[in-house]
């Protein structure tokens, strides 16, 4: 019997490679000389970098940033064995969740610590980057991000502006004198799963804005600062182009990515998926087990397991799924290469200790445990 699993996290629960250690543990029960590999499994967001480093070998690197407040903070990113990938997660500097709801404000906050990241990485030899650019609380365009990597964002006395979306309403100019002169031998994969465009009513601020904490008018003159922006962009970097998909990711870090670095944005999974080389393992696998915290209708628009089965039907394996819960719209999933999917909660109990993560790790084990025991008599 040979086993690879390549589970999404079970957020608040269980880890990737937890949830795997986890299930793992229920088929070697079962299975006990059993050939299982475990693989690092996320969607780009959220457990990314986690994920990726931990489960490729790499090291976390803890680095002093800029908050998205302005504040002094210390935030991971990682660096995969070969010394040259980073994973990095534009939410450990310029995230939500790290602005209190009453002071959540995208004319002030900014992507500086971002860019600080990416420069510790390139001091540190990286010119490989993933980066996620989800749950960010900023407005700023980029332009805080690309402040830290170099680039003179100035306004009409040639300084640098403020940090936040209040710094594209000081834009006047963009200096590329000081550039950070490695960035140009570095290449960027953003994981970006949104197609809107930097402005209008389908733009970063009119869509993303409220969460962000904007007001109606602030979302109204915010637009048209991006809109400034990216016209200025354009007239030193020809292919700066506000209406491509996906330049409104992020407040429109998006947008800065595309213009002025190496960048493509590419379908979070679908980076994961390459650079884990989850299809060598698969390929010659008896089952695939996959999953994640909740499945639902939603799984199959793209999420991590469907990614999962959609190589694993390449090769005819069977794909199993297990969940901390599922819904009665999750039978989509069987219609898009997973098999069968079963939830692990195995009595009534409080939220509270369905996510307790011990819990979760005994109810992930006992599950597999029973599934593979019904595929014993099987086979």
């Amino acid at each position: 019997m040979k086993a690879v699993i390549a589970i999404d996290s079970l957020k608040g629960s269980l880890s990737s490679l937890q949830a795997g250690d986890a299930i793992r543990e229920g088929i070697l029960r079962v299975y006990p000389d059993a050939d299982v590999q475990v693989r690092p499994l996320a969607d780009g967001g959220e457990g990314t970098v986690e994920a990726l480093t931990i489960g490729m070998g790499g090291k976390l690197q803890t680095v002093t940033v800029t908050g998205p407040l302005g504040e002094q903070m210390e935030a991971q990113y990682g660096i995969l064995p070969d010394g040259v990938t980073a994973i990095v997660e534009m939410s450990a500097a310029a995230g939500i969740t790290l602005v209190p709801d009453e002071q959540r404000n995208p004319l002030l906050t900014t992507t500086y610590g971002v860019g600080e990241m990416i420069r510790d990485a390139v001091g540190k030899g990286c010119r490989h980057f993933i980066v996620g650019i989800g749950g960010s609380a900023t407005n700023d365009g980029g332009i805080g991000m690309l402040q830290a990597l170099g680039f003179g964002m100035l306004d009409k006395d040639g300084k640098q502006v403020c940090f936040g979306a209040n710094g594209l309403k000081e834009l006047r100019s963009i200096s590329l004198e000081h550039v950070l002169p490695e960035l140009r031998e570095c290449r960027f994969r953003i994981a970006c799963d949104v197609t809107n465009p930097l402005c209008g009513d389908k733009g970063a601020s009119a869509i993303y804005g409220p969460q962000k904490g904007a007001t109606p008018e602030m979302i109204r003159e915010m637009d048209g600062w991006l809109k400034d922006y990216a016209e200025l962009a354009k007239t030193i970097i020809p292919r700066a182009d506000r209406e491509v998909p996906g330049t409104g990711a992020a407040g429109g870090l998006g947008f800065a990515f595309l213009s002025f670095t190496n960048a493509v944005l590419e379908s979070g999974i679908k980076i994961v998926l390459e650079e884990t080389r989850l299809e060598s393992f698969v390929k010659d696998a008896d089952v695939v087990i996959t999953g994640e915290g909740r499945l639902d209708g939603q799984t199959v628009m793209g999420k991590a397991p469907i990614g999962v089965a959609g190589i694993t039907k390449k090769y005819h394996k069977p794909v199993v799924a297990f969940a901390g819960c599922v819904t009665p719209d999750a039978v989509a999933c069987n219609e898009h290469g997973i098999d069968a999917f079963f939830p692990i909660l195995r009595g009534v109990v409080t939220l509270a200790e369905a996510m307790d993560s011990a819990n979760a790790r005994r109810n992930m084990s006992d599950t597999v445990e029973q599934v593979f025991r019904l595929m014993k008599i099987g086979r």
